[in-house]
């Protein structure tokens, strides 16, 4: 049984800012590792991209064990003062941060090639399979657990993609201005050392955003210990039987795997095609402006026209202007700008979002099976999450490889076409599955969001 505790001090700006936190530091782990890990492999370690792309795709074969078994510690973990959830900031975040440095051993440059492959799949597997999965899936329940209204999600959804965009902005505008070398030629090329530093300072800063978040937030909603015993079979029922569990994890995971597509290859479209890296700087500067202007409205849209709806309209102006840059094959890094930042609006309403979203699929599985599985649900979600993200790593680092990039080839005419081309049509054809997914899958409309508030109210009394 759940329920709110009346006792304690109400929802407020202190919940918001300290849910904030908690997705600065995730970011300050995973942007750097979705924008960074690949381009590091490639062209610092020697690593070929199909190879860096076939380990992040089997990484996530683990994850698909590791997200449900975190999910379901998460349901089963004994509730404390603090509460359910939020304890497990403070267990996980030094591992995490430790893991998330061990990613980048530059001073294992010059070892034999299996090492480095070795170290790759190990590294990578410690970080995001066990230290990520373990704070980012309690981190991802607990909204649920600071508040039982649909409005105070939507507001800790819409502060929890500010403080991603925060994450994103220190690495995707700050890192490249820093991390990066011109040869003689004034041709742009990746230091390892210099990332490593950089590294070590977001690890760092993670740890401090977490243990803010840790005392900052409240949980508000007791969310009791789960007993019953568990079984992947029951797990897979409940899956297959959910629709809006299985709509929200397919139109995530398009939306991810465009957004990390356009963050990914911009580490090959600026310094290799347009042979300007401060154009990437300025670029995420201005994406994730947007954002933050967005956030200060989006609230008002979701409860006025319905979060699916409002995803709708993001999957259009995602879609468009990617396949309209695709066919232009423009030049012109002004037009190319333009084409981006409206593709950017689109990625910015459905991030802000999506945490509301899933809160809304939790509260809809628990109208339809009398059950609260927070953790659970959230895992699988985050899973497919992960599933983007090793799509548009590991189907890049094949792309890469089929249109010939190297070291040696990073600046052909032909092999520069090819990641112009990558950039365009990859996300754009997610977006159009996003779509897709939305009107075909996702059953959760604004009328139904609402219905299930009243249920759940009159339920937890």
């Amino acid at each position: 049984m759940t329920g709110a505790n009346n006792t304690i001090k109400p929802f407020g700006m202190r919940d918001k800012i300290g849910y904030m936190f908690g997705d600065v530091a995730n970011d300050l782990t995973f942007v750097l590792s979705s924008m960074m890990l690949l381009k590091f492999y490639t062209d610092v370690m020697g690593v070929s991209a199909a190879v860096v792309g076939a380990m992040m795709m089997i990484a996530r074969v683990v994850d698909a064990f590791s997200d449900v078994t975190m999910g379901q510690i998460a349901d089963r973990s004994k509730p404390t003062a603090k509460g359910k959830f939020a304890p497990w900031l403070v267990r996980m975040c030094g591992p995490v941060a430790v893991a998330s440095v061990l990613l980048y051993a530059t001073w294992f440059q010059n070892m034999p090639m299996s090492f480095k492959i070795f170290w790759m799949f190990f590294s990578y597997l410690l970080w995001g399979s066990v230290c990520y999965t373990g704070i980012n899936i309690p981190y991802g329940s607990m909204a649920s657990a600071i508040s039982a209204n649909p409005e105070d999600r939507t507001a800790l959804s819409n502060w929890r993609t500010i403080g991603a965009t925060l994450g994103n902005i220190a690495i995707g505008v700050i890192l490249p201005l820093f991390v990066y070398y011109s040869d003689a030629e004034g041709k742009k090329y990746l230091s390892g050392t210099k990332l490593t530093i950089a590294a070590v300072i977001c690890s760092v800063l993670a740890v401090i955003c977490y243990l803010l978040c840790y005392h900052l937030i409240t949980e508000r909603v007791k969310i009791e210990q789960k007993t019953e015993k568990f079984t992947m079979m029951f797990l897979v029922n409940s899956l297959v039987k959910n629709k809006a569990l299985i709509g929200i994890a397919v139109t995530s995971l398009f939306l991810i795997f465009a957004q990390l597509t356009l963050g990914n290859m911009g580490s090959y479209l600026y310094p290799n095609y347009f042979r300007n890296i401060t154009i990437l700087s300025v670029i995420t500067f201005i994406g994730h402006a947007i954002t933050l202007i967005i956030s200060t409205f989006i609230g008002k849209l979701a409860q006025k026209f319905g979060k699916k709806e409002l995803a709708i309209v993001a999957s259009v102006l995602g879609a468009v202007p990617m396949l309209i840059a695709f066919l232009l094959h423009t030049t012109n890094v002004w037009v190319w700008m333009v084409c981006y930042c409206i593709t950017w609006i689109g990625v910015s309403i459905f991030i802000l979002i999506c945490w509301a979203m899933i809160t809304d699929v939790i509260d809809d599985t628990q109208v339809k099976t009398g059950k609260r599985s927070d953790g659970t649900v959230y895992s699988i979600y985050s899973f497919c999450r992960k599933l983007g993200q090793t799509l548009s790593s590991g189907l890049i680092g094949a792309l890469l490889s089929m249109v010939g990039y190297s070291t040696a080839t990073a600046f052909d005419q032909p092999v520069v076409d090819g990641i112009y081309n990558i950039t365009c049509l990859a996300p754009g054809v997610a977006f159009v599955l996003m779509f897709l997914s939305l009107v075909f899958l996702y059953p959760l409309d604004k009328k139904k969001v609402d219905e299930n508030a009243v249920k759940l109210k009159d339920i937890n009394g």
